[in-house]
């Protein structure tokens, strides 16, 4: 069976002419021979509302209220990609994710998946419908709902495809594929037609907004090659696709910068073993993500340790980190917002210099770096988030990002 994996992000599906022209691509992939699955986003900016809406109700909403709600919103985008494609004269179907059988683990409002059972879709495809699923969202073994956080339709979209070896999964967007950096940041950004896996998913936990970084695991472990396109052309987009070899010949495959950032510095923590992993345990069973984690040993022979957290898992740090200064008796820790900027591309393995050119741009913008991070393929500063969008252009420049890179060559690395 040839299975094509289509999503739709909520651009995409933001209004009634936009939901004809998604089901219209899903019934021109059923013409060509396809069994095909689609997957949708909230219309528009329906997620963002309903946000605020309970959030006029309570500053605080319960995490699991907050899941049955935002699930809300593509239930309303499944059903109405359902009834396109029947006024177009195809069977369709409309799916949640617990009627597909998605099953998550029992985090609210940022759930991973644990299992997804292919029998409701293969049963619906071997009828010849189409198969609407809604993204975003999953249910536990006890059916309780469960979201996967912002932006994991995509995550939806290439498990669904791995579980169903699909040919592949085309992810529409407002954007015609992956450019070396937000071209609303800087207009110089260049279109991607290919690009790894790995590269792909330091852009995305990084702060490239084009894929959510979950996905671009899903897309790894199981080689499911993804195409980003927009949604509003034909024209080709952007592969993310295995690494191959004349991927290395690029040093620099793109830069990102990530706002809405915190930095945590708890100074005069105990420097023995043990107190690390204790303090990163208390935030890990709190389900906070980190970042950027630095140690340093003061004068005194005590350990200062810094890290960074998102914007959506600010407040439950502060409450941890209280506890964890009472536990340990601090005299104060340190929060103030930050930004990061970085580099990524698989050629840092076998290239010199990305480094020094790298802080060289931010030194000719009059851009202070605060912390310094690395992996074998990315760079990335801590910097004053007023100096975010100076250093990404600063740094997109200097690798000449806005070129297309020679044949054969690496410009960027001049």
């Amino acid at each position: 069976m040839k299975v094509l994996v289509q999503k739709f992000g909520g651009t995409s599906v933001a209004n009634a002419e936009r939901i004809h022209r998604a089901a219209r691509r899903a019934i021109r992939a059923k013409l060509q021979g396809y069994h095909v699955v689609v997957v949708v986003s909230a219309m528009g900016d329906t997620t963002d509302r309903l946000i605020a809406l309970a959030k006029e109700i309570t500053s605080a909403p319960p995490r699991r209220e907050l899941d049955m709600l935002l699930t809300t919103g593509e239930q309303v985008s499944i059903s109405l990609v359902a009834m396109a494609i029947h006024a177009a004269g195809h069977e369709a179907i409309s799916l949640t994710g617990g009627q597909v059988g998605l099953i998550t683990d029992t985090v609210h409002t940022k759930a991973r998946i644990q299992a997804i059972s292919v029998e409701r879709i293969m049963q619906e495809l071997n009828h010849g419908r189409v198969v609407i699923v809604a993204g975003f969202q999953g249910v536990d073994p006890a059916g309780e709902i469960y979201t996967l956080g912002r932006g994991a339709s995509d995550t939806t979209a290439v498990a669904l495809a791995a579980v169903l070896h699909a040919e592949r999964c085309e992810i529409y967007t407002d954007v015609d594929g992956v450019y070396t950096t937000d071209p609303r940041l800087e207009p110089k950004a260049r279109k991607i037609d290919v690009i790894s896996y790995d590269e792909m998913l330091e852009l995305a936990s990084l702060g490239a907004g084009v894929m959510h970084s979950r996905a671009i695991e899903f897309g790894k472990k199981y080689g499911v090659e993804i195409h980003v396109r927009s949604s509003l052309s034909d024209a080709p987009g952007t592969l993310i696709t295995k690494e191959v070899k004349q991927m290395e010949q690029i040093v620099v495959s793109g830069a990102t910068l990530k706002k809405d950032l915190a930095q945590f510095v708890l100074p005069g923590l105990p420097n023995r073993p043990g107190v690390a992993a204790k303090v990163f345990a208390h935030l890990a069973e709190h389900n906070v993500v980190v970042d950027d984690i630095i140690q340093t040993v003061d004068q005194t022979g005590a350990a200062s340790t810094s890290f960074t957290v998102d914007e959506h898992d600010l407040a439950e740090c502060k409450l941890v980190v209280e506890e964890i200064r009472q536990d340990y008796r601090l005299k104060d820790v340190i929060c103030h917002d930050v930004a990061k900027v970085s580099v990524v591309g698989v050629g840092m393995r076998s290239h010199t210099g990305v480094a020094q050119k790298m802080f060289g741009a931010l030194a000719d913008a009059q851009v202070n770096i605060n912390a310094i991070t690395t992996s074998e393929i990315k760079i990335s500063c801590i910097i004053t988030p007023t100096d975010g969008v100076k250093a990404l252009r600063a740094v997109h420049a200097a690798f000449e990002l806005d070129k297309e890179p020679a044949p054969g060559g690496a410009d960027n690395e001049r």
